[in-house]
């Protein structure tokens, strides 16, 4: 799974443990959930950190649902679960990676 280099360059807030967004680890760094997207901090600046293309998650076996245990994100017009240092959404009866 690729994730777009979309630069958000008229992000004037910067997030921190204080900022009042919600934090969620992704991978290698920390996204901040931000008016309906993901904001990561990279090279000085400010990225949307989203995915690109279709990417089910092969294998997963557990349902998410509100109470699963796993942490939520408001992403669009849906909710990402917080599970294995990625975020999963429902989509056609499977999981996609987000």
């Amino acid at each position: 799974m690729t994730t777009l280099h979309h630069e958000h360059p008229t992000h004037q807030h910067t997030h921190g443990t204080d900022c009042g967004h919600q934090a969620v680890r992704h991978g290698d760094h920390v996204d901040y959930a931000h008016d309906g997207h993901l904001h990561r901090e990279h090279s000085g600046h400010w990225d949307e950190c989203e995915p690109t293309g279709h990417t089910a998650h092969g294998g997963h076996d557990h349902a998410h649902a509100p109470g699963c245990g796993h942490e939520t994100v408001q992403h669009g017009d849906h909710v990402d679960y917080v599970h294995d240092g990625h975020r999963h959404a429902a989509h056609d009866g499977h999981y996609d990676d987000h």
